[in-house]
C-alpha cells in the first residue's frame, strides 16, 4: 500500500481512543515507521494553519525521514507515543544538552523578552515536534503526551519547558491555540533560516507544575 492510500484509509477507519484505552509509553525502534505515518499526515507539502502542522514535508524523503526518526528515539530521553488501535501521535523533547548539541546558538539567536528571567535557561526541555494523526487532532491526544512529560520531568527535577511556534511565512494557529491550552506565555522570538525559506518562530515557556 502507498503511502497516500494508507492516510486515506487511515483517516476513514481510525477509531477516536477513550481515555481508558489511551496508552502513552517511551518510543521504541519498533515505531519508527508508525511514527513517520503519523508525521506525513500532518508534515506536507500544504500548510494549514488552522488545521496544524509540521514544517517538513516528511513523504519527499521516506528514508530520510524514517532514519532521523530512529536516530532521535536512541538519542533522546523524551520520545513519547500515544497508542490505541495503533500509534495516534507522538511528542519529542530535547534535555538542554541535547537541544544545544544540535543548535548550539539557540539561546544567543532568542529575542528575549526584557522581563523573561534567564535563569529559567538554566536547566530546561525544549518540546520540538508534537503531532497527533490529522483526523484526530483536537481530541486531547496531545494533553496525555504532555501529562506523560510532566510528570516525568518532575521525577528528574527539570522546572522550565520551552517550545517553539512558528507565525510566519505560514503561522501555525493550531500550534498557538495549544500553547495557550497548556498555559504557556510568550517568552521571546527568533529568525531560522531553515532550507531556504526564512521562519520566524515565537518562544514560549511554561514551569513544569
Amino acid at each position: 500500500m502507498d503511502l497516500i492510500n494508507f492516510y486515506q484509509e487511515t483517516k476513514l477507519s481510525a477509531a477516536i481512543p477513550s481515555i481508558d484505552t489511551l496508552q502513552i509509553r517511551k518510543a521504541t525502534a519498533k515505531d519508527v515507521s508508525s511514527i513517520y505515518r503519523v508525521a506525513c499526515s500532518v508534515g506536507t507539502r500544504t500548510k494549514e494553519s488552522y488545521s496544524g502542522f509540521l514544517v517538513d514535508d516528511y513523504s519527499s524523503k521516506p528514508k530520510y525521514y524514517q532514519k532521523f526518526f530512529q536516530e532521535r528515539i536512541l538519542e533522546l530521553d523524551h520520545f513519547y507515543v500515544a497508542e490505541g488501535h495503533g500509534i495516534l501521535g507522538f511528542l519529542m523533547a530535547y534535555t538542554k544538552e541535547q537541544w544545544l548539541k544540535h543548535n548550539p546558538l539557540w539561546i544567543e539567536d532568542i529575542h528575549w523578552r526584557p522581563d523573561f528571567d534567564m535563569n529559567k535557561t538554566n536547566n530546561f526541555i525544549v518540546v520540538d515536534k508534537t503531532a497527533i494523526l490529522s483526523n484526530l487532532t483536537g481530541k486531547g491526544i496531545g494533553s496525555f503526551l504532555y501529562k506523560q512529560l510532566i510528570k516525568d520531568l518532575k521525577q528528574e527535577g527539570i522546572e522550565d519547558i520551552f517550545a517553539e511556534t512558528i507565525i510566519s511565512p505560514t503561522p501555525n494557529f493550531a500550534s498557538l491555540a495549544f500553547r495557550e491550552k497548556q498555559k504557556y506565555t510568550l517568552a521571546g522570538m527568533r529568525y531560522e533560516d531553515y532550507n531556504d525559506t526564512l521562519y520566524t518562530d515565537l518562544i514560549y515557556h511554561k514551569p513544569v507544575l
